[in-house]
């Protein structure tokens, strides 16, 4: 997976490559994985729709990269990734 400073490119379910902007990544220890949350860059400039923010594990690699993205299977992880987004989007509004 190569990326820039803060993108990453994702390959969807079609094999089409999308080049995305990581929102953030965080680790896990509870489910010893890292996470990480992006969306496909261009989404925010059509102003009436939501962006859709997408998520995946990954486990970083020797380097400290990030390795291969990996679903995400767990309702249990999906809540944590919810509330870390709740947590992370409040912090973004309070700092208008």
């Amino acid at each position: 997976m190569n990326h820039g400073e803060n993108h990453i490119t994702v390959v969807d379910e079609h094999g089409n490559e999308q080049l995305c902007e990581v929102l953030f990544t965080f680790d896990s220890e509870e489910f010893g994985k890292s996470y990480v949350l992006y969306y496909p860059i261009g989404a925010d400039d059509e102003e009436d729709e939501d962006i859709e923010i997408h998520a995946s594990a990954f486990l970083p690699n020797e380097e400290g990269e990030e390795g291969e993205l990996m679903p995400i299977e767990t309702d249990e992880e999906w809540d944590m990734i919810e509330e870390m987004l709740n947590t992370f989007l409040d912090e973004q509004e309070n700092e208008d």
